[in-house]
């Protein structure tokens, strides 16, 4: 599911901010993005992200702005010393120039014990701020976890009540073939002076009412109905994305056998709002892990 979270500390002048956010996705992907100062630690981050979230395209991104007061400390003065030895002869007899920022790029001169303890300092805050920033995103994925429930819950009972219909409508189709097969054969038999007798008529209705009983599937549907909410309202942990997906199938294909056996006009019209609640019901579940 969508989520967002932010932290950020400001530590010895330099400010750190961590930004997450998340995209629905059936597995976990996760793309980091650092300044410069800190490129090499995204594996250390990424561990922490994996800890919190199980799915989802996620991005961190983290900005850092302004420097510490004692951010001079991280230049090696022995290591500028030596090189300033070697070079001032070079200078004087050569008449070159140096700049301070061409002394600061030399190989070593920013990389002493402290950079690396200001760098080993910035990766812990960094780890703090993530694992802030999962905790924000958490909850707002919570919080759309349980409006997506709700969805889940309206959809089922608009698909319950429509099989209660198809329920109840069910005895009356078969008995509704028995007044209009009676007809149809009086009226046929009467132009040629006989009557359809009564044993004839019952065997047809027995034939009508075994190729469209439609409560087995009825009854199949009302049980993945049932699984189906327990699942959604199951203090369980475990992932079940999986087996709701297979039930949206399973429902999909006892609607549509219920609406090729049961030949009623108001039975047609309940299973196609039943297989439309179906199809949004599928769509939703792809959120779910």
């Amino acid at each position: 599911m969508t989520g967002f979270g932010t932290a950020s500390e400001t530590v010895d002048g330099c400010r750190y901010v961590v930004e997450i956010r998340s995209v629905n996705g059936r597995y976990l992907k996760c793309n980091i993005r650092l300044p410069e100062d800190f490129q090499g630690i995204e594996s250390g981050l990424e561990e922490i992200v994996s800890s919190r979230l199980d799915r989802g395209t996620v991005t961190v991104t983290v900005r850092c702005s302004g420097r510490s007061s004692e951010a001079a400390a991280k230049i090696d003065v022995a290591r500028l010393e030596a090189y300033l030895e070697q070079l001032l002869p070079m200078t004087q007899r050569h008449g070159v120039v140096v700049g301070v920022a061409d002394l600061l790029d030399l190989p070593g001169v920013m990389a002493g014990e402290d950079e690396e303890a200001r760098r080993a300092e910035g990766a812990k805050i960094l780890g703090r701020l993530v694992e802030a920033a999962c905790e924000e995103l958490d909850h707002m994925r919570r919080r759309e976890g349980q409006s997506l429930l709700n969805d889940l819950q309206s959809i089922l009972a608009e698909i319950s009540e429509g099989l209660t219909v198809i329920r109840e409508r069910a005895p009356g189709v078969i008995a509704d073939y028995e007044d209009r097969l009676k007809q149809r054969m009086e009226s046929l038999l009467a132009t040629v002076g006989s009557s359809a007798g009564e044993e004839d008529v019952l065997r047809e209705v027995a034939i009508f009412a075994e190729k469209s009983d439609i409560a087995e599937e009825v009854s199949r549907l009302t049980g993945h109905l049932d699984q189906f909410g327990e699942l959604i309202t199951s203090t369980n942990e475990d992932p079940v994305g999986r087996t709701l997906d297979f039930l949206t199938q399973e429902m999909l294909r006892e609607a549509n056998t219920i609406g090729s056996k049961c030949l009623d006009s108001e039975v047609s019209r309940r299973t196609v709002l039943i297989k439309g609640a179906v199809d949004r019901l599928k769509e939703q579940v792809q959120n779910i892990r």
